[in-house]
């Protein structure tokens, strides 16, 4: 058992010392202190031109080495200033007067310049502008359209969504999340058109989050989430930067964060998962048949093993004679029940599908076939499972692929589950009984506190022409209501 008063007393002692940091001056002492023990770290003494004395911190693996000579050792050495400061061919050079800022900067890709005459020390930013280039998005791929995506650098994804809306109402706020990451977080949206309650909820939720790790876009979002114990995602991610422009231009917010590739865009909604860039490429009656199919193959990757559990189990009757005649053939020699053998084989489908995902790409291809024809037929084989589970399974497994968003997908394969278990003991009530939850869920939910079933519940009839069709795009002539947009008309004003 622990003792409050030991520690409350290294508690304080920890207080203190941050607090002594944050206000000790700057040293040289104190500086080496920092850095000792880090191996990519390095203190280098050098003189001026004129003999003054000054020494270089930097930690080599978090700046442009090439940089450092060009920029600071060279230009010093051959300095005849008094001030080291003036000699310097960079364009920012920051007096830093504390130990704390110092040792922020050293982290975040400054060189520290210590003038040992002047006892002043100058930070100047050489970050390391290390990272991929843009590439075509692999999450979202697309047949015509745009091919770029984001990256893990933040200023680049702020310039393709730039590029796209050229717009000085296109407005970027800067925030810092997670004491140990200190990540950067930028909050865009268009002033003037976005409702202000989006703007200004989304702040607060972000200035609201004290964690000290936020390494990931979908970590942020778990801070911000109305409801955290939903399986449904309240923001939609994305690494496409035309989806962004998109969602920007019909009055959502969008969220930026360091390091890593994904976007976070809201306030969405169910249907909005169901959306994709692809259906403002195609010509809209084929959109709106592609959406429609979207929708179909969800319902259908729900409810399609629960049925066949239902009326196997509970409804026999209902099923055709000859049907009925087939699927009593292919389960005379089953020792499972239609539930452990549906539950058996979406186990093992959902088994192959992680593995593939893990494995390497040509490697998990070919575990996927491989191993799902393999499985299947060493299962009805061995009289584990029937040939007509194996057909529905497949069925209901390809048909989940068909949803845009990758985070509905999971969810449904946990739905899916669940009104498996409500048909099993009660059949077709027990469907039922799991839709009316979902719908009543789903109906509780809300992003940035905007209802997640707008536009059906509440009600916007206009918004229904981009809900389960894709309409004509001269035919959409208001953004979505649902959004409470300030500029109403997409349509700039005729002359």
């Amino acid at each position: 058992m622990f003792r409050k008063s030991k520690s409350t007393g290294v508690g304080n002692k920890i207080e203190k010392s941050t607090r002594k940091t944050k206000n000790t001056p700057i040293t040289l002492e104190g500086l080496r202190e920092r850095v000792d023990n880090m191996d990519d770290a390095k203190i280098i003494e050098h003189q001026t031109h004129n003999n003054k004395l000054f020494v270089l911190i930097y930690v080599n693996t978090l700046i442009d080495l090439a940089r450092v000579n060009e920029a600071v050792i060279e230009p010093l050495k051959r300095c005849t200033n008094e001030k080291i400061s003036d000699c310097i061919s960079v364009s920012e050079i920051i007096d830093i007067s504390m130990l704390k800022e110092a040792e922020k900067k050293l982290m975040l890709g400054a060189v520290l310049i210590f003038d040992i005459t002047e006892n002043q020390l100058y930070a100047v930013n050489l970050k390391n502008p290390a990272g991929r280039g843009i590439e075509t998005s692999e999450t979202e791929t697309i047949l015509y359209g745009t091919k770029d995506s984001f990256t893990e650098n933040l200023e680049q994804n702020m310039m393709l969504i730039r590029r796209r809306l050229p717009l000085t109402t296109l407005k970027s706020e800067k925030f810092t999340v997670g004491s140990q990451t200190e990540t950067k977080v930028i909050l865009m949206y268009i002033e003037g058109l976005t409702h202000p309650d989006f703007i200004s909820i989304a702040r607060e939720k972000i200035e609201s989050i004290n964690y000290d790790q936020i390494l990931d876009s979908s970590q942020l979002a778990a801070f911000m989430e109305d409801h955290h114990h939903s399986m449904f995602p309240q923001f939609q991610q994305t690494d496409r930067p035309d989806v962004c422009a998109f969602s920007l231009g019909s009055g959502k917010v969008t969220i930026l964060v360091d390091n890593t590739p994904f976007a976070l865009n809201a306030p969405i909604g169910f249907f909005h998962l169901f959306q994709s860039p692809e259906d403002y490429i195609n010509r809209w009656v084929v959109a709106s048949f592609l959406r429609l199919l979207r929708y179909f193959s969800f319902i259908l990757s729900l409810l399609m093993v629960p049925v066949y559990v239902a009326l196997t189990t509970h409804h026999y009757q209902m099923i055709p004679l000859q049907i009925l005649f087939v699927l009593v053939d292919t389960r005379s020699q089953l020792p499972l029940t239609p539930f452990w053998e549906s539950v058996l084989m979406l186990l093992t489908l959902e088994v192959i599908k992680e593995a593939s995902l893990r494995m390497p790409t040509k490697s998990g291809q070919m575990l996927g076939v491989i191993g799902g024809i393999v499985v299947g037929q060493a299962s009805v084989e061995a009289g584990f499972a029937s040939q007509v589970l194996i057909v529905i399974v497949g069925i209901s497994a390809i048909a989940s692929f068909l949803v845009p968003n990758y985070l509905i997908t999971k969810a449904s394969t946990l739905i899916q589950f669940i009104i498996l278990v409500l048909a099993s003991f009660l059949g077709i009530m027990g469907i039922f009984m799991g839709i009316i939850i979902l719908f009543v869920h789903l109906n509780a939910l809300t992003s940035l506190r905007q209802p997640y079933l707008a536009p059906v519940a509440p009600f916007y009839g206009k918004d229904w022409l981009d809900l389960f069709i894709r309409g004509p795009l001269h035919w959409m002539k208001i953004r979505p209501e649902a959004l409470h947009p300030l500029q109403k008309w997409r349509y700039s004003r005729r002359r």
